[in-house]
């Protein structure tokens, strides 16, 4: 396990140096955050978008996903990122958990596919099921259920240390580890964590579904479990087999009658080949979750593409619909070409994408200004 890292988001003045206000009708991008992510009825509108910005910048660093946080409006917010990597197993593990800076609202962040790691490629490619033991039914003892095996290890490289840093949420204390060398002297007090979300786009997506899984199913995790208000993903791709799905979709947070599927909200943005994904040709998989998708967003048009759910999940493509979503990277830079009926589309996978499209009309940008 590398040592983790950590960050505090800068204050709203220090993104505004030559301005003589640090607030603006625009800055910050939500004006009380903390308590519309306490607050929100989920699937919300706002919080749905700020996730989407925290998974899009998860590629980067915890000083950037800090930083844009506090653009957001959860001004001087602390970011530990954890991380794990071995080669040879396929394990490239990132997640970063940020704590409002009056430590009411937590959020686990996956970071998905590196675009330039060979390894994580490589994780996403390790289909082949592996058997875990899970209790989601009411029957007694814990059932076998098949799930990536690529998904799977790379929660598990990373999850001890991302439960170690939650505890220290769940106790009225600062994430930052005690022996973090640059974090500041803090003064403000620090409540218990009430709120958490999990979320993650592409491969972050998968493992911040299955670490909600776990959430639900280790009994020693239910304290964590009852705080959890919702994960949401987006361009997830599936993590189980139908009969896992199923299992998921039937399940209940331990001691409540609270549904698992009701707290994990999957989003889709027009073709995206990954959320179709493993392909038939390795085995059978299935989503569980609420799902909503969109159409393309259309540079040419103004209207702003609608949201809505889908109840029938999205399915696996096949070996051609793979080669079809390579061609999309072809078809998406010829005007003439753009509107083909194409249903797989690699170029639609984009994080950028998924923020586009679930900016609200009313915000400029992720930016606020």
């Amino acid at each position: 396990m590398l040592p983790p890292k950590s960050a505090l988001g800068p204050d709203f003045k220090a993104l505004r140096p030559l301005h003589p206000s640090p607030t603006s009708l625009t800055f910050p991008v939500y004006e009380g955050l903390t308590d519309r992510l306490l607050t929100a009825d989920d699937p919300d509108d706002t919080v749905r978008h700020v996730l989407a910005v925290c998974s899009g910048y998860a590629y980067s660093d915890q000083t950037t996903v800090a930083t844009m946080m506090t653009r957001l409006g959860l001004e001087r917010s602390r970011c530990v990122m954890v991380r794990e990597v071995v080669d040879a197993m396929f394990i490239c593990s990132t997640a970063f958990v940020i704590q409002s800076e009056d430590g009411r609202v937590v959020i686990v962040c996956y970071r998905g596919t590196e675009p330039a790691s060979l390894i994580n490629w490589l994780t996403d490619l390790d289909i082949d099921p592996g058997q875990v033991r899970y209790d989601l039914t009411s029957q007694s003892g814990d059932e076998s259920y098949r799930v990536h095996a690529g998904f799977y290890r790379n929660v598990r490289a990373t999850r001890f240390a991302v439960i170690e840093v939650l505890q220290r949420a769940m106790q009225g204390q600062s994430i930052f580890p005690d022996d973090d060398q640059e974090k500041p002297v803090e003064t403000e007090t620090i409540e218990p964590l009430q709120t958490l979300y999990v979320t993650g786009h592409s491969l972050g997506a998968a493992m911040a579904t299955m670490m909600t899984v776990m959430l639900r199913a280790k009994g020693i995790y239910a304290p964590l479990a009852a705080k959890l208000k919702a994960t949401y993903t987006y361009g997830q791709p599936m993590i189980g087999t139908p009969a896992f799905a199923t299992a998921c979709t039937q399940a209940t947070f331990g001691g409540t009658s609270r549904p698992l599927d009701s707290a994990l909200f999957r989003y889709v943005y027009a073709d995206d080949l990954v959320p179709q994904l493993p392909p038939r040709e390795s085995g059978e998989f299935a989503h569980f979750g609420q799902e909503f998708r969109c159409e393309r967003l259309d540079g040419d048009d103004e209207n702003r593409p609608t949201w809505a759910r889908h109840m029938a999940p999205t399915r696996q493509t096949g070996a051609l619909g793979l080669a079809v979503g390579g061609l999309a990277l072809v078809t998406r830079e010829i005007k003439r070409l753009r509107r083909l009926p194409l249903h797989q589309s690699v170029v639609d996978h984009g994080p950028q994408n998924y923020i586009a499209a679930l900016t609200p009309p009313h915000i400029r940008s992720e930016f606020g200004d």
